[in-house]
C-alpha cells in the first residue's frame, strides 16, 4: 500500500487542470527554458545520445529479420551499406547495436536528469525567493495551500515533463516516424493492411480514455475528500474526544469512503471493458497482419526475415501511438502548471520589482548615506489605511501619532480599532493609503526595506517558533551570531534558566511551532531573539494574560530589559504595562482619541481611558482577575453616549 504522502502527491498531480495547447501557452512554457540555458551543452548532448539510442532501437528489427534470413540462406543475408553478412556477423552486429543503445540510453538518461534536476532546483529557488519577497497584501488574498502547491505540485509536474515526457516524446517520435518509414520500405501491401487495423485501436483508445480520465478524476476527488476528513479529525482530535464524536466521525468517513469505492468500481468496470476490447482489437489486427503476411510468404512475395522485421516495426509503431495520448495529456498538465508558476514569478515583490528575486535583492543592503543605527524617532502623519482584501472598511482615519527616541508608547483600544494595523505599517507590511510614516525625520519609503526592518524587532502575541532547536530560534534574530551571544541573550530574557534544565540544553528541538515548550518559555525565547537582534525600534504585542504569576514575573523582567533604550510600541493587553508606559495612545475607530500618561488620562472625568480605569480598578467588578484591557473596552461600549 503506498504511503499517504505519495498518494497525496499523486492525487494533486492528477487533479492539475489542463491547459489548451496554443501559441500563448507554448510561449509561457518556452519562457521557462531560460532555466535550461545554463545547462544547454549537456542538454544537447543528451538529445544527441537519445537519437542515437532511438536509432539503435530501430536497427533491432532490421538486424533481427536479417538474422533469420541469414539462417535460412546458405550465403547469408545482405544489409544496406554493409553488404553480404554471415549469420555470426549479423548476430555480432545485433549485439553491437544493443550495446550501443544501452550506452546511449544511459548517457541520455543521465544527461536529461542532470539538466532537469539542476534547472528545477533553480526554478524552485526562484519561486521560493519570489514568495518570501511578495507583499503582505498578496498573502492576505491567497491560501497557503495554494501557494505551497506552486513550489511542490506544479513544479513536480514540470519535473516529470522535463525529465520524462520530453525525452519520451523525442524517442517515440523517432520510433513512430522511423517505424512507419521502414514498414513502408519493407512491404507496401502489409503497410496498407496494418494501417487499416489502426482506426479501431485509435477509436477505442480515445473513447475509453476520456471516460477513464473522468472516472479517475472523480475517484481522486472522492479520495481527497476522505483524506480531508482524516486530517480534520486528527488536527481536532481533542475536540472529537471531548464531545464523544468518534462514532459521528466514523460515519462521516464511511459515507465518503463508500463514494470512493463506488467511483473506483465504476472506473474498474470501464477499464475492464477497455482492456478486453483493446486486446481483441490489438491481437485481432496482429492476426490479420500475420495472416496476410503468411500468404505473402507462401507466395514468395516476402522473406521470413522481412515478415519478422515488419511485425517488430509494427509493435514499435503501436507502442509509440499508444503512448501519444498519455504524453499529450501530460503536456497539457505541464503547460497548465507552467502558467501558474509564471503567474507567480510575474508578481511584483515588496519593492515593486517584477524581475527574478535574487539573493542581493532580498538581503538588507549596506547603502551609502544610511546611519549605522536609527535613533528611533517615529511619526505617523495623518495616516489613512484600508486593507487590500477589505477596501470597503477604513481601518485608520487620518491618524497622527509621534514617538521620541527611546520612548515607550502603549497602544490601547477596543478590538478592531487599528492597533495592530499601526505596527504592520511601521514594519512596512503595507503602505498607507494617504499620509506619511516618518522615521528619524525621513519618509520610511526612502530607506531600503531590508535595512529598515533590520533596525526593528517584534515580539508577537502568538509566538510561533520554527521546528528546530532553541539555539536556532534565538540566532534567527541575528544569523551568524556566536554561541556566547546567544547564551547572553537567553540570560537577559530569563530563558537560560529553563533551557539548562533540558538534557540537550540549547540543542533541544522545540517541535512544530514550538509545541514542546510552554507559552511562557516560547515567549522568553522570542524575547531572547529580539535582544540578540538589538533593534532601535521594538514592537511588543504583549501576551502575558495567559501566563501564571511566576512566568509573568520572569517575562516582565525580560521585557523591561528588552525595552531599555529602545523606542517601543506596545499593543497593550495588560494595565501593568500601560501604567509604566511613557505615553498611552487610546485608539478608537481608526483615530487617536486620547494621548497622555496613565495619570493624565485617568484624571480626565469624561475620557474613555478613565472609564476603562474605573472598570479595572474601581468598585465595579473588574474585567477578569488579571484586569484584561480588551474585556474592559468591550464593557466600555455599553457606557458610550
Amino acid at each position: 500500500m503506498p504511503r499517504r504522502d505519495e498518494s497525496q502527491e499523486e492525487i494533486a498531480l492528477e487533479r492539475l487542470p489542463k491547459a489548451a495547447i496554443n501559441r500563448e501557452s507554448l510561449r509561457e512554457a518556452l519562457a521557462l527554458a531560460r532555466h535550461v540555458r545554463p545547462y544547454r551543452r549537456r542538454f544537447f548532448a543528451g538529445l544527441a545520445t537519445l537519437f542515437v539510442s532511438a536509432t539503435c532501437g530501430l536497427a533491432f528489427p532490421l538486424l533481427a529479420g536479417t538474422l533469420i534470413d541469414a539462417a535460412l540462406r546458405p550465403g547469408g543475408a545482405s544489409l544496406p551499406w554493409l553488404g553480404a553478412l554471415s549469420l555470426n556477423q549479423v548476430a555480432l552486429a545485433l549485439m553491437g547495436a544493443v550495446a550501443l543503445q544501452s550506452l546511449a540510453s544511459f548517457n541520455s538518461s543521465l544527461a536529461f536528469n542532470r539538466v532537469g534536476q539542476s534547472a528545477l532546483a533553480d526554478l524552485r529557488r526562484e519561486c521560493y525567493a519570489r514568495l518570501i519577497t511578495l507583499p503582505m497584501a498578496f498573502f492576505g488574498q491567497r491560501r497557503v495551500g495554494e501557494l505551497t502547491s506552486r513550489v511542490s505540485t506544479d513544479i513536480a509536474q514540470i519535473e516529470g515533463a522535463l525529465i520524462d515526457a520530453l525525452p519520451q516524446l523525442c524517442r517515440q517520435s523517432v520510433f513512430l516516424l522511423g517505424g512507419i518509414t521502414l514498414i513502408a520500405i519493407t512491404s507496401g501491401q502489409l503497410t496498407a493492411v496494418m494501417l487499416g487495423t489502426l482506426p479501431p485501436l485509435i477509436a477505442a483508445a480515445v473513447f475509453f480514455g476520456r471516460r477513464l480520465r473522468r472516472f479517475s478524476r472523480e475517484t481522486q476527488d472522492q479520495l481527497a475528500a476522505t483524506n480531508t476528513i482524516v486530517e480534520e479529525t486528527l488536527q481536532a482530535i481533542a475536540s472529537v474526544k471531548a464531545f464523544a464524536n468518534e462514532a459521528f466521525e466514523l460515519r462521516r468517513y464511511d459515507v465518503a469512503n463508500q463514494r470512493v469505492l463506488a467511483a473506483a468500481l465504476a472506473a474498474a468496470r470501464w477499464r475492464a471493458v477497455f482492456v478486453g476490447l483493446f486486446i481483441v482489437a490489438l491481437f485481432g489486427g496482429v492476426a490479420i497482419v500475420l495472416w496476410f503476411g503468411a500468404g505473402l510468404l507462401q507466395r514468395g512475395a516476402i522473406t521470413p526475415g522481412e515478415l519478422t522485421r515488419f511485425v517488430l516495426y509494427s509493435t514499435f509503431v503501436a507502442g509509440a501511438m499508444g503512448q501519444s495520448a498519455e504524453l499529450f495529456s501530460q503536456i497539457q498538465k505541464t503547460i497548465g502548471a507552467t502558467q501558474r508558476v509564471r503567474e507567480l514569478l510575474r508578481e511584483p515583490t515588496e519593492g515593486g520589482v517584477g524581475a527574478p528575486a535574487t539573493t542581493a535583492a532580498i538581503e538588507a543592503p549596506a547603502s551609502a548615506g544610511l546611519p549605522v543605527r536609527l535613533r528611533g524617532e517615529v511619526a505617523f502623519a495623518s495616516v489613512s489605511f484600508r486593507y487590500p482584501a477589505r477596501p470597503e472598511v477604513a481601518v485608520l482615519r487620518e491618524l497622527s501619532l509621534a514617538a521620541r527616541p527611546g520612548e515607550r508608547i502603549a497602544l490601547v483600544g477596543p478590538s478592531g480599532a487599528g492597533k495592530s494595523t499601526l505596527t504592520a505599517l511601521l514594519l512596512r507590511f503595507y503602505e498607507p493609503e494617504s499620509g506619511r510614516l516618518l522615521i528619524d525625520g525621513r519618509d520610511a519609503r526612502e530607506y531600503p526595506l531590508g535595512w529598515l526592518r533590520g533596525q526593528m524587532a517584534i515580539v508577537p502575541q502568538d509566538v510561533l517558533l520554527f521546528g528546530g532547536t532553541i539555539a536556532e530560534n534565538i540566532v534567527y534574530g541575528r544569523p551568524g551570531a556566536g554561541d556566547l551571544a546567544v547564551r547572553e541573550a537567553a540570560r537577559l530574557a530569563n530563558a537560560d534558566v529553563f533551557i539548562r534544565t533540558f538534557p540537550e540544553g540549547y540543542a533541544t528541538v522545540v517541535g512544530d511551532r514550538g509545541v514542546k515548550l510552554s507559552g511562557g518559555q516560547r515567549l522568553r525565547v522570542a524575547i531572547a531573539r529580539a535582544i540578540l537582534k538589538n533593534p532601535a525600534i521594538l514592537i511588543l504585542d504583549e501576551a502575558t494574560s495567559s501566563l501564571d504569576s511566576e512566568s509573568e514575573r520572569l517575562v516582565q523582567i525580560a521585557l523591561d530589559r528588552l525595552m531599555e533604550g529602545r523606542t517601543t510600541f506596545i499593543v497593550a493587553h495588560r494595565l501593568a504595562t500601560v501604567r509604566n508606559a511613557d505615553q498611552i495612545a487610546v485608539i478608537d475607530a481608526g483615530r487617536v482619541v486620547e494621548f497622555g500618561t496613565h495619570d493624565e488620562l485617568s484624571a480626565r472625568p469624561a475620557g474613555l481611558y478613565r472609564r476603562l480605569s474605573t472598570l479595572q480598578f474601581g468598585q465595579t467588578k473588574p474585567a477578569g482577575p488579571d484586569g484584561d484591557i480588551q474585556a474592559a473596552f468591550s464593557a466600555v461600549e455599553t457606557f458610550r453616549p
